[in-house]
């Protein structure tokens, strides 16, 4: 649309510049215009910067699951093979008391534990009374 702007046409916008804003406001004007694209050059650092992690993490996450994929699936036929000495067993549930012993059999209780004595008062070396 526009081209490239050579020498000439700097000119032109510089004295255009001039003209309209005077000797005094242009260098305020070129210090701020200078800011403002320092500052858009840092916020477009930053965005693309984003986005590169953003797409770096993706990749590292994409090789991640593709890895624990192929790790489980390697295991797979390992854990299903008979064989295998590192195998675990299967889990089985030891055979309860009641399972096996006799319906008539009497259960064996446990006797209740006895209370214990109320401490010695050691001012008469007598049991301490408790109120009632």
């Amino acid at each position: 649309m526009f081209g490239t702007i050579g020498g000439p046409e700097l000119l032109l916008i510089f004295v255009i510049a001039l003209i309209f804003f005077g000797p005094r406001k242009l260098p305020e004007i070129g210090r701020s215009l200078g800011k403002m694209m320092a500052e858009f050059r840092r916020a477009s650092n930053d965005l693309k910067r984003t986005i590169e992690d953003e797409v770096e993490a993706d990749r590292l996450r994409e090789i991640t699951s593709a890895t624990y994929r192929e790790a489980t699936s390697s295991l797979a036929p390992a854990l299903a093979n008979p064989a295998n000495p590192y195998t675990p067993a299967p889990y089985a549930p030891a055979p309860s008391e009641s399972a096996t012993a006799p319906a008539s059999a009497p259960v064996a209780t446990t006797p209740a534990a006895p209370t214990p004595a109320a401490p010695a008062d050691p001012s008469t070396d007598a049991p301490r009374s408790t109120p009632a």
